[in-house]
């Protein structure tokens, strides 16, 4: 029933919501601010006194501690949850008929945040440090954030190849993940087990503050002669992996809501894609801030307020596919979130043909199974990682600190990457370019 798994996720996500903004919130203190009355002053003032407060606020950012920057942070991830609970209901509503392992690839991001809590607590009270700054600690966090996107892209995957089957007229077996929960539930849990024997298991044996994620056992074991010295902060390449797996699965989980558009016959599918773009580029922030070495403080909130971005502009999206699929909300419509295209699209005329990103990976592979399909991902992120931690050794811009130069590194992919889906949208014969 759909009322007591409500219960469920309020109740998880409320326990989550409080254990996060317990975490991160500040203090509320008193402040006095000098007020000046806008009829007291002439254009000039206005004009002066607007530079000012903003050329304060650059100077703000660009000094911002870490203690800030997190104190800041804190409460964004702690109200994002709130939306991201209303997402997975709309997601999960029966008129959907969303693959059910799909809404359990993204309810395990509560696991994630769940979890990540202890670890950023511990990275604070046992070494004075940020959960970013210790390897082997964050490794383990973060690995869960790449099973969540891996169980989503494994269950849209198996869905949308029994529905394009089923669509050609060959006869398929429906994959158990489309209706039962249980297939991903189970991987989630052994994948979850994994990730927690990688945090366990050096804590037990007395890891510090800069033991590497797995023992490094990635890592190249000698010292380059390179043009920089690694830091003592630097990301392992299994923990690189992590990260970079993370952007690519979360690509194409997006794609597969592109193409799930097609195959459902519901343009509104395709709104989804549009809603995760902002999760994605939070994503690219995390990136960005370790590719830095975790110098620019102030990416922090800036990841923090893409993710509340982000989850509410996915529920609003998942609220707009329910709504199309004849849900009706309980409190009456609102027609700013109502609107409807009016139309169906047709897969044999309007096909998505977007073969070319790294969202679109789930097609380009669609022959192989998903053991080979899941190696053949993680062995292109490894390559990746490989050049991105030892390739910027060489480089001087990953130890300056530029925030702008960072700033770049994170929205110039995104307006691309948003650029893309919007023509894509207009012509669907439309390849990308990346």
């Amino acid at each position: 029933m759909v009322l007591p798994r409500l219960q469920i996720i309020l109740v998880i996500g409320l326990c989550v919501a409080v254990a996060v903004v317990d975490a991160f919130a500040p203090p509320i203190a008193a402040t006095r601010h000098q007020t000046t009355t806008a009829h007291n002053m002439m254009p000039a003032d206005v004009l002066q006194n607007t530079i000012m407060n903003l050329d304060h606020l650059n100077n703000s950012i660009l000094t911002m501690d870490q203690a800030a920057a997190e104190t800041l942070a804190g409460p964004f991830f702690g109200l994002s949850l709130f939306p991201y609970l209303a997402f997975l209901y709309f997601l999960d509503l029966p008129q959907n008929e969303t693959p059910k392992g799909v809404t359990v690839g993204f309810a395990t991001c509560l696991l994630f945040v769940f979890l990540t809590i202890p670890a950023a607590v511990g990275a604070k009270v046992w070494y004075g440090v940020s959960l970013a700054d210790s390897d082997w600690l964050h490794g383990s966090a973060e690995s869960l954030l790449t099973v969540t996107n891996l169980v989503t892209v494994i269950a849209f995957r198996q869905a949308l190849s029994f529905k394009e089957l089923e669509a050609d007229g060959v006869g398929a077996s429906m994959p158990e993940s489309m209706v039962s929960y249980r297939p991903m539930i189970n991987l989630v849990v052994a994948l979850t087990a994994l990730a927690g024997v990688s945090a366990f298991v050096p804590g037990f044996m007395g890891a510090e503050v800069h033991t590497p994620y797995l023992n490094g056992f990635m890592d190249i074991p000698f010292q380059l002669s390179a043009k920089h010295p690694e830091p003592e902060n630097a990301l392992t390449v299994a923990c690189w992996i992590i990260h970079i797996s993370s952007l690519v699965e979360f690509l194409v989980a997006m794609g597969f809501c592109w193409r799930w558009a097609d195959v459902s016959n519901n343009p509104k599918w395709r709104g989804l894609t549009w809603g995760l773009l902002p999760l994605h580029s939070s994503g690219i922030t995390a990136c960005t801030y370790h590719l830095f070495y975790n110098s620019i403080p102030a990416l922090v909130p800036l990841q923090a307020m893409l993710t509340c971005l982000g989850n509410t502009t996915a529920m609003f999206a998942a609220y707009r596919i329910a709504i199309s699929n004849g849900w009706s909300a309980p409190w009456g419509g609102i027609l700013a979130l109502n609107d409807d295209d009016n139309f169906k699209t047709n897969p044999q005329e309007e096909e998505s043909q977007s073969l070319v990103g790294f969202e679109d990976l789930g097609d380009a592979l669609a022959t192989d199974n998903d053991w080979t399909f899941i190696a053949k991902l993680f062995a292109g992120c490894a390559v990746a990682s490989y050049l991105v931690k030892y390739g910027e050794l060489w480089l001087d811009f990953p130890f300056e600190s530029e925030l702008y130069l960072s700033l770049a590194f994170i929205f110039i992919p995104s307006l691309l990457n948003s650029f893309k889906w919007w023509k894509r949208s207009q012509d669907p014969t439309f390849d990308g370019w990346f």
